[in-house]
């Protein structure tokens, strides 16, 4: 009946027509112009032939639809808003004549329904759904909501209460939960899914469903009193203004819209969600969210193009203990790699194995491992105080004190007990690889593998390629974070390497702004409204003084031209008061634990009294823009600098170890995609502003090519 690209339309027996997604040279199937434009097609042909009495819809891949193609998302977005309103009203016209069919369709939902997938599911008569497969709306993990009649669908096949919660929520559902949502008609085991579907659809047609008073309900107002409604939405809205992140407004944006659709005809509503999801394209947040899922993308390619060169790493060791050591050991073990955790002494060594143990006691209470597996993970740690089994071992990861002497001394000494080929890698953060490199027989073997803290929690994996660092070496590095679950990066080695060393600036501008007179409460408060997880002088209360302000130090030593030192310096004048920050109970703030053990901060006298003798001029009020351009500007100047020297190889790559390293505020997307959104020439037009600041806010030259020419780090 109908042949295309991504669609084939075939007759089936007793008047049955099937509608089957098969997207070819491809995987998946999703939701692009070439697939919409067949689907649209596809219907025609069913509508216009009178012997279809009913339309199985279903998929030949091992999914359903997985969404729209989040390619085309960029050219559409460039509309001005009403243009897009405009379109993506009409594309719903495609899904409209589809539902409007004048015979009964059931959708067999295998795999995944995702996004748009789901919304051309809703669009039907019926649908059944494998026991193995999930459906979900996920667009608001973009800074988006469905914009293919999802909000208005789900509201009347579900009821607003469950709209809401996918919606909002964003997570995809199994079986049993969207049939007891009422989002599917039916469930069975995979093998029973197309005939299970074709027996609804049978009944259906043949009288027995009555699917005819199920699509009517789709054009018509949510059945619900209006009281009803209203404390059902206010009561949504505000559980979304509490649980969203700042700054993404895409679930309360969503939720409003949806609270006027539920009174409205299906045109009525269609339009409301049309005009409301051409808004949210527009925010900063979609923007960001969707390059972060681009960013991703690339990621993941470029891990598959360094497994090629990785060697495999059947087993390995860590060498030094204590938290950090047992944090990288249980991540290892968990994923499926025997370790070898040693130190040099009993106690890191128990904290080690107690940091592992706790870690797998948190997985049984959460429900993701039962007792037994957890026992079984922990067996696979061996702690040592010996070299034994590390000539078995393929790889190492060195965890010992931060000192080059000493990391030489180790690090020496185990070339001459492992293999050859064993690949080094350390998981220091302040020293350079290639000076600890510098005694190491095998400098090939040897490479940077910066995990961050909490290891189990935090995603990024620095890996650092030192000049003599082989590629076989960073492949394997590469491979083994993979593998355990991690986000790897590869930077080149230079003083902090990237996440560091981009936050350095930041750091250095809020110590600069309180020795001009800001109130550093005030500053955080600017900072975490902004979107920041936490801002400065918190951030320097949980790292440690002594320990933040001795990176920085080293860090800034590395660039002397733009990182000069803040002359009052804050930070050391906490350490020389032994405030060391939250664990010594006293930093810029007073630290302690709630009832709960959670811990909590309160302010300080005697810390405002500390940090005013450093204030010559006395304290001074400064406005939330300076304040944001004073801490994110230099930041920004700093990755343009690394981007170019070629510390990092993309734009993604950078910005997705911003991201996940230091919590930079994900509606931003990181600093180089926050300069695209402001616009190179509003950026160095704001450094320019700032130039009394020193070299810290200078645009670089490409910078201002950049601005001149309209250009963006993100293409």
């Amino acid at each position: 009946m109908f042949q295309g690209d991504s669609i084939q339309v075939r007759r089936l027996d007793d008047g049955f027509a099937e509608l089957c997604f098969d997207r070819q040279g491809d995987a998946i199937n999703k939701l692009d112009a070439r697939t919409v434009d067949e689907f649209q097609r596809a219907t025609r042909v069913i509508a216009a032939d009178g012997d279809v009495r009913g339309v199985l819809v279903s998929s030949a891949k091992d999914v359903f639809i997985v969404g729209a193609d989040i390619a085309e998302f960029g050219e559409m977005f460039r509309q001005p808003a009403e243009h897009m309103a405009r379109d993506v009203y009409a594309k719903n016209g495609i899904i409209n004549a589809f539902e409007d069919l004048a015979v009964p369709s059931v959708v067999a939902i295998n795999g995944f329904a995702l996004g748009g997938g789901l919304e051309l599911a809703l669009a039907a008569s019926f649908r059944v759904m494998s026991n193995d497969a999930q459906v979900g709306l996920p667009e608001v993990k973009l800074g988006l909501f469905p914009g293919f009649g999802g909000t208005v669908r789900l509201s009347r096949v579900a009821g607003p209460a469950v709209a809401v919660e996918w919606i909002a929520g964003g997570r995809p559902s199994r079986a049993a939960s969207a049939l007891a949502a009422g989002v599917v008609d039916q469930t069975c085991d995979p093998a029973a899914l197309r005939e299970t579907a074709l027996t609804l659809l049978r009944s259906a047609a043949d009288g027995h469903a009555d699917w005819r008073a199920r699509q009517q309900r789709k054009r018509e107002p949510v059945p619900r009193q209006p009281t009803e409604l209203r404390s059902l939405f206010d009561g949504a809205l505000a559980d979304v203004d509490a649980r969203s992140p700042k700054h993404q407004p895409a679930a309360a944006i969503a939720v409003r819209m949806m609270s006027r659709a539920v009174t409205c005809t299906r045109a009525e509503a269609l339009r409301l969600e049309s005009a409301a999801f051409a808004e949210v394209a527009k925010t900063q947040a979609a923007a960001s969210l969707v390059r972060a899922f681009f960013n991703d993308q690339l990621l993941k390619k470029r891990f598959k193009s360094y497994g090629q060169g990785a060697r495999p790493v059947k087993s390995m060791a860590v060498l030094g203990a204590g938290i950090m050591g047992g944090g990288i050991a249980y991540t290892s073990a968990l994923r499926g790699t025997p370790v070898r955790l040693k130190d040099i002494a009993p106690p890191p060594l128990a904290l080690g194995m107690k940091e592992a143990s706790r870690q797998l006691a948190r997985q049984v209470k959460t429900g993701r491992l039962d007792q037994a597996k957890a026992d079984a993970v922990l067996a696979t740690i061996h702690p040592q105080l010996d070299d034994a089994g590390f000539g078995e071992v393929d790889l190492v990861i060195e965890a010992v004190v931060e000192n080059l002497s000493v990391k030489h001394q180790v690090l020496s000494a185990l070339e001459g007990v492992v293999r050859p080929d064993t690949v080094i890698a350390s998981n220091t953060s302040s020293l350079r690889i290639d000076d600890i490199a510098r005694p190491l027989a095998r400098p090939e073997n040897f490479v940077g593998m910066h995990f961050f803290n909490p290891v189990p929690v935090m995603a990024l994996v620095e890996v650092v390629r030192g000049e003599r660092t082989s590629d076989a070496a960073v492949s394997t590095a590469v491979a083994h974070a993979v593998r355990m679950g991690k986000t790897p990066v590869v930077v080149k080695d230079c003083p902090g390497f990237l996440v560091n060393r981009l936050i350095t600036p930041y750091v250095s501008g809020f110590l600069q702004l309180l020795a001009d007179g800001a109130d550093f409460a005030e500053v955080d408060r600017v900072m975490e409204a902004f979107g920041w997880p936490m801002g400065p002088a918190l951030l320097q209360d949980v790292v440690g003084m002594d320990t933040g302000g001795h990176v920085g130090d080293v860090i800034a030593a590395g660039y002397p031209q733009r990182m000069r030192p803040v002359t009052r310096n804050a930070v050391k004048l906490m350490v020389e008061h032994r405030r060391y920050g939250q664990k010594s109970g006293a930093g810029f703030y007073r630290h302690g634990l709630d009832p709960s053990g959670k811990p909590v901060r309160s302010p300080d006298p005697e810390a405002q009294a500390l940090v005013a003798t450093l204030q010559l001029d006395g304290p001074r009020t400064f406005g939330e823009a300076e304040i944001v351009d004073r801490l994110m500007l230099p930041m920004v100047v700093e990755a343009a600098h690394a981007l170019e020297e070629g510390v990092v190889a993309t734009a993604a790559e950078l910005d997705m170890a911003l991201t996940l390293g230091i919590g930079f505020p994900a509606y931003l997307g990181g600093a180089l995609q926050y300069a695209d959104w402001l616009g190179l020439a509003e950026v160095v037009a704001r450094c320019e502003r700032l130039s009394a600041l020193g070299p810290a806010c200078e645009p670089t030259a490409r910078m201002r090519e950049m601005a001149a020419t309209g250009a963006r780090f993100h293409g």
